[in-house]
């Protein structure tokens, strides 16, 4: 069974996943809103938040990509797919079948 890997662990190995990147810009941006930071602070942590924007919009661009295959390949299969066909009655099979009941 696989462990989540806690943040401190994720800062040192891979690159965030995207709710942590955007957990992460969201206190950037709250920080930033909210607190009297100094300008080299500021600039800091503006610089962390347009990193952390960049992943975010690659992780989405990749998902984006990925559900339009998997569309593009459903789309693919049904159009390959037989249509299924409603079976019709014989000319023959027309006095006899009047007063019977069909479902198909």
């Amino acid at each position: 069974m696989s462990r989540r890997k806690s943040t401190s662990e994720s800062e040192e190995g891979a690159e965030p996943s995207f709710e942590e990147a955007l957990a992460t810009l969201e206190g950037i941006v709250e920080a930033m809103e909210n607190e009297q930071l100094p300008l080299e602070d500021l600039v800091t942590q503006y610089e962390q938040g347009s990193a952390l924007l960049n992943r975010c919009e690659a992780i989405l661009k990749g998902a984006k990509g990925r559900i339009e295959l998997i569309t593009l390949r459903n789309q693919n299969q049904s159009a390959a797919e037989p249509q299924s066909r409603i079976p019709t009655a014989s000319p023959d099979d027309s006095d006899e079948d009047e007063n019977d009941i069909r479902l198909f």
